[in-house]
């Protein structure tokens, strides 16, 4: 390892396990170069897979994914897991009965309520673990996730919707809301199938999972446990969009207010929210998904409609949807600055 940037100083040593999909490469890559963290390992579920640096070419890594091996795993402080929902939670289990600190990329720790969970992602394995996991999105849950021990990453269209509301539902201010989002064929991952092929992709923007998708639970649960008066949502409708680009996310929501709202409150509102957060910017502007892209902010703007709220968040979804946001999780976790890595 004697190749990787700053190497003479004690470091945290670090596994990403699924590291040959997406969000497992580009966390791969930023665990490599972040100045306080040793990638110790990279880890694919088939044991063998495309390099990390050919789904995610910054920066070159001089290492090939293996096959997991708990064995193995004591020379490790943390874990960034990048499985799909299911797969997940039995090796954080393991990892977790040995100690290691782990970020979990999947859903299998973000719904507390396990009837729910059951109901959009089938059977978990590890339900004993679900009570002691944070929901991990640093800007609303910063001081509970310094504390855990296992951090369960937010989905992408949470990330963006929930940073978009959280200033309104803090007020107690969302009767109901109705949330469009439009998405990079990435968040599908690798083996999106014919859905997100060129021919299927390309001059082209589609609806899919426009009932019963899985993040809408994630959102309402999130806003129920900001919302001032303990309530949440009345009712909230969350339609997905594919977009004919690579990556970046747009979610465009149109809250029904519990009172009439001027823009003047909502710039003191979002202003005095996000003020101190170094990821969020609060526009002036609709902001647009290049003007995040490869980064971990997200961009919001809030306008006073006519009979709605309009509020606008953009994220890159494989970053602060995903892997740049599993980093800042971590940095807090490990007591690093929670810039480290990702400013």
């Amino acid at each position: 390892m004697s190749d990787q940037p700053g190497q003479s100083e004690a470091k945290a040593r670090v596994l990403v396990a699924g590291a040959t999909g997406y969000t497992g490469a580009l966390a791969a890559g930023l665990v490599w170069r972040h100045p306080q963290l040793e990638l110790t390992a990279i880890t694919s579920r088939w044991g063998t897979g495309p390099m990390p640096s050919d789904l995610c070419p910054r920066p070159q890594l001089p290492m090939n994914p293996r096959e997991l091996n708990l064995d193995e795993i004591e020379d490790v402080d943390a874990a960034i897991v990048a499985y799909p929902h299911g797969a997940s939670a039995p090796v954080v289990a393991e990892m977790r009965g040995l100690g290691v600190l782990v970020v979990d990329l999947s859903a299998d720790f973000r719904l507390l309520h396990l009837p729910t969970y059951e109901q959009y992602y089938g059977p978990h394995s590890a339900p004993e673990l679900l009570e002691g996991a944070v929901y991990g999105l640093p800007e609303i849950n910063r001081t509970a996730i310094a504390e855990a021990e296992l951090v369960a990453n937010p989905g992408c269209y949470p990330t963006a919707a929930i940073l978009g509301l959280a200033p309104l539902a803090e007020a107690g201010l969302i009767d109901d809301v109705v949330i469009d989002a439009k998405s990079g064929v990435s968040g599908a991952g690798r083996d999106g199938g014919e859905a997100t092929s060129f021919v299927s992709i390309t001059e082209n923007v589609s609806a899919y999972k426009p009932s019963g998708h899985r993040h809408r639970p994630e959102i309402i649960d999130q806003l129920s446990r900001l919302d001032a008066n303990g309530a949440g949502p009345s009712a909230l409708t969350f339609v997905p969009h594919l977009m004919p680009l690579d990556q970046g996310e747009l979610v465009s929501c149109y809250v029904k207010p519990a009172r009439p709202v001027e823009q003047a409150e909502l710039d003191e509102l979002y202003g005095a929210r996000y003020e101190n957060e170094e990821f969020v910017t609060v526009s002036s502007t609709p902001p647009g998904v290049r003007d995040v892209r490869e980064t971990n902010r997200c961009s919001i703007q809030a306008l006073a409609g006519d009979e709605r709220i309009v509020v606008f968040s953009v994220i890159d979804n494989l970053w602060k949807g995903a892997s740049s946001q599993a980093i800042q999780n971590l940095n807090l976790m490990l007591g690093l600055d929670e810039s480290a890595g990702i400013s």
